[in-house]
């Protein structure tokens, strides 16, 4: 899978957040190399593992990994026959020592993660060569125990320092010397001990000029006097250098010996750091392992971009049973976008062996190839229009595609002339379902639109749109084909309906009248602009009237586009329409477009008269007097609003 396109997706950035999990550099290498992959039973594997590691990870956060010493880098100077140092051999020895840990850690979690802690079995164990070091090597230098002879230097050593800070301390204590000192202290400059002598007096102390202050106001001699205790001492440093280095080369040398197996516990350390950051980087998204297949079939269920975390609306997707290409239509900022991202996304991540936060109850297919086009793509350098970038694309797209291709197109066909980039689109979509693609694409097209209601293989979707609130409530729904607010925004935003009128006229070759008032949003013609999902507050209502029951004259109900409420007038008929009184006026309203506040049964006594409801005093008065008695010539006049 090419590398852009998958930063098109962010995947780059999902692997960002992994690495920031690693402890060692050598681990975060090996995550930047995450890649997509076709072989089944290696993505089983990853996420197989991912999920054990997050099983010890909720029993115990405390796992003995292996900190940033570089131990890599040590090992391949030890092979071009470098000596380390102590500070690196201390390192190795903290391996060794951590090595003992995981192993029994391991160990103590085989019943919550059976496969990866025998990963830990293959990690050797270096008694000998971790107390070599233990006893050699202590806080960052090569301890006096590490040779009888190296201890014999350094006490020869000790006894001659003494000696000449005792012969110093006497002579800044002397009366002849004393009036030429800047400062009484001994000190040590270029290892060699010395006094801290006044400029104007240097020739006054017998001696060999060692250095001299910045400021040349003190010279720091040697004094003549203790010349041969530091001739002594010199050779004494070089035998210490000399033993030191005999034996930092014996401990690189049973490392060396033992480079095979060292190097087989590093990758083990480096594996388990890799799986427990993506176990890590897991639990953060609230990731699920999910099931996958090699029949292109792709089922997302509740499903969060992991760059969005919690505040993602979840997105719940399938495709490749009934169905290889889904064209996703809506208003612009409406969540088209991120909703291909997030399946191009989740498909990648998911053929990388990692957890996505889905329900786990999702599946993905997998796929040979995921090819991207989304973005504008336009390139100041190269002077190509952002149409020409999009063709490119897609040229280089349709010469890859196949059945094991996913192909995402975002807003296919736009950037030149609508009519022509119709036409376009609809090519390009019926080109890449004769190669056998998935395919995946948005569009604002009508003709688009069409074509895939049509066309056997594809289906609609739409990101839904509040039309009450104005707002999109970016969720997918699969199935229907996003319709065209535009002309129910502008109404409601204050824009005259002779206006709008004009435009529909314009636009769909047929007359419409829009009015301005609230009777607009009650027209068939508005409510199939207005979303289907349930409203939070239908939610409780169901469990009052359930999902069969109809609306029945007398409940009172709530219209939330409206702002308003009313008393059903006449049931529900069998095309779901509702008649509701709202203040004196009675409208024509869709049940979507009502909740259900109070059931009939609930507010009025069985048998309840509805006409002392909805008729007017005048109106009972003579329908009572032309039901009692039958009177030639006379008129019942009726009011509109009693009709």
């Amino acid at each position: 899978m090419e590398k852009t396109m998958l930063e098109t997706l962010e995947y780059n950035k999902i692997i960002e957040s992994i690495e920031a999990f690693a402890i060692c550099d050598e681990a975060k290498s090996e995550i930047g190399k995450l890649h997509p992959t076709t072989d089944y039973e290696r993505i089983q594997q990853l996420m197989d593992e991912t999920s054990e590691a997050r099983e010890i990870l909720n029993a115990s956060t405390s796992i003995p990994l292996l900190g940033n010493n570089h131990i890599e880098q040590l090992l391949i100077k030890v092979e071009k026959n470098g000596i380390l140092q102590p500070n690196e051999l201390e390192s190795i020895g903290h391996m060794m020592v951590t090595t003992d840990k995981m192993k029994l850690f391991m160990q103590d979690h085989h019943f919550l993660a059976p496969t990866i802690t025998t990963y830990a079995l293959s990690m050797f164990e270096y008694k000998d060569i971790k107390n070599e070091i233990n006893r050699c090597i202590y806080q960052h230098r090569v301890d006096d125990k590490a040779s009888q002879n190296l201890g014999k230097i350094r006490k020869q050593k000790s006894i001659l320092e003494a000696r000449m800070k005792t012969k110093l301390d006497t002579m800044t204590k002397s009366s002849n010397i004393k009036k030429y000192l800047q400062d009484q202290t001994v000190t040590v400059k270029n290892n060699r001990y010395v006094l801290q002598v006044k400029a104007n007096y240097k020739q006054m102390v017998p001696g060999a000029v060692v250095e001299k202050s910045t400021t040349g106001s003190t010279y720091f001699i040697e004094p003549t006097a203790i010349n041969r205790y530091q001739e002594e001492l010199q050779h004494l440093n070089i035998e210490e250098e000399q033993e030191v280095y005999q034996i930092l080369a014996y401990l690189t040398a049973l490392i060396y010996e033992d480079m095979v197996g060292i190097k087989i516990t590093l990758e083990t350390f480096i594996a388990y750091d890799v799986i427990f950051a993506k176990a890590k980087y897991s639990h953060s998204i609230d990731g699920k392992k999910v099931s996958v297949n090699t029949s292109n079939k792709t089922r997302i269920i509740n499903g969060r971009h992991p760059l969005l975390g919690n505040e993602a609306v979840p997105l719940n997707f399938e495709i490749g049973r009934d169905y290889q290409g889904l064209v996703i239509t809506g208003p612009n900022t409406g969540g088209k976008t991120v909703a291909l991202k997030t399946v191009g996304l989740f498909t990648a991540m998911v053929q990388s062996g990692l957890h996505v936060p889905v329900d786990e109850a999702s599946e993905f297919g997998i796929y040979g190839q995921i090819l991207v086009d989304i973005g504008d793509g336009q390139s100041i350098e190269q002077s190509l229009s952002t149409f020409s970038a999009h063709i490119q694309q897609i040229i280089r797209i349709l010469k890859s595609a196949n059945p094991y291709s996913l192909v995402i197109l975002d807003e296919i066909g736009s950037g030149t002339d609508p009519v022509e980039g119709e036409g376009l689109a609809i090519a390009i979509l019926e080109t890449l379902h004769e190669r056998g693609a998935t395919i995946l694409a948005t569009s604002h097209y009508g003709k688009v639109k069409t074509f895939a209601r049509d066309h056997k293989g594809f289906i609609n979707g739409k990101m839904d749109f509040d039309i009450a609130t104005l707002k999109p409530t970016y969720q997918l729904i699969m199935g229907e084909a996003g319709e065209s607010n535009a002309f129910v925004i502008a109404l409601r935003l204050g824009m005259e309906a002779h206006i709008i009128n004009r435009a529909h006229l314009e636009t769909y070759g047929q007359a419409h009248n829009y009015n301005a008032d609230s009777e607009l949003f009650a027209s068939k013609e508005i409510v199939t602009a207005i979303k289907s999902k349930k409203p939070k507050a239908m939610e409780k209502s169901s469990q009052i009237q359930g999902e069969d029951r109809l609306y029945q004259r007398g409940d009172q109900v709530t219209i939330p586009s409206m702002h308003s409420k009313g008393i059903v007038y006449q049931a529900e008929n069998y095309k779901k329409e509702v008649i509701v009184m709202i203040e004196d006026k009675k409208t024509t309203l869709h049940r979507r477009l009502l909740n259900l506040k109070i059931p009939a049964e609930q507010l009025y006594p069985e048998g309840y008269d509805f006409d002392i409801l909805f008729k007017s005093k005048e109106y009972r008065k003579q329908d009572k007097l032309m039901s009692r008695k039958y009177v030639k010539d006379r008129v019942f006049e009726v009011d509109a609003k009693d009709l």
